[in-house]
């Protein structure tokens, strides 16, 4: 039996990947969320993944402790996780890797957040560059592989990987294209985001260090959040 661990859906962009992928593409699995601790959730974390970090997921005596490896491992029994056609499937991995190692200016100043709404102070030249990037990324694959998802017509890894960003533009509303903004409201509206982000809504609990990241970069002007 497949397990997911997981922590706060309100902060944890790592979570979301595997999470999101999974439920899209129909892959039973137990969730098993621990939030952040206070501090440090190393010890915590320790206790079932290797790196002392999320996501984190269990199969039997297998432990994988990446999103991306997690994302592999998946691919090697489910089917549709990346996209059939090669030309498709070389695109959805380097988007997929892109993601995982780089949008730096991106993570930084738009921190995911998924319950409030933010006014950032500025868009600085490293911001605009990532926007510009994930912009053009997003157009290149809707035209290339037609669309609706990154890879074409079925939800891959790909998006799996550019769905925190999702929550990040509806957050923050940065500068994007129009092509961007209506992808990113497509991942949104899927049944598994919105179950994700109600669920986000309702939870209570508040991680000091998460809270600290966004009045650096922005003014909170509305927060959706459960009290």
């Amino acid at each position: 039996m497949l397990a997911l661990y997981i922590a706060n859906r309100n902060y944890s962009s790592w979570s979301l990947r595997p999470w999101i992928l999974m439920r899209v593409r129909g892959i039973t699995f137990e969730e098993r969320l621990f939030p952040f601790d206070t501090g440090s959730s190393w010890e915590t974390f320790r206790a079932f993944s290797p790196s002392g970090k999320v996501p984190c997921l269990t199969d039997d005596h297998t432990t994988v402790w990446d999103s991306l490896a997690i994302a592999e491992y998946l691919a090697e029994q489910h089917p549709g996780v990346w996209p059939p056609d090669r030309q498709a499937r070389a695109f959805a991995r380097c988007a997929a890797a892109e993601m995982h190692s780089g949008f730096a200016a991106l993570r930084e100043q738009c921190t995911m957040n998924c319950g409030i709404r933010v006014k950032l102070h500025r868009v600085d030249e490293a911001l605009q560059r990532d926007l510009a990037r994930v912009s053009e990324l997003w157009n290149d694959g809707l035209r290339r592989f037609g669309g609706p998802y990154l890879a074409g017509p079925e939800f891959t890894a790909a998006d799996a990987f550019y769905a925190p960003v999702a929550f990040r533009i509806q957050t923050y509303s940065p500068p994007v294209d129009d092509n961007a903004k209506s992808y990113a409201q497509r991942l949104l509206a899927l049944p598994a985001m919105r179950e994700w982000y109600e669920a986000a809504l309702a939870e209570t609990w508040r991680d000091a260090a998460h809270e600290a990241e966004v009045p650096r970069w922005g003014e909170v002007v509305e927060d959706l959040r459960a009290a």
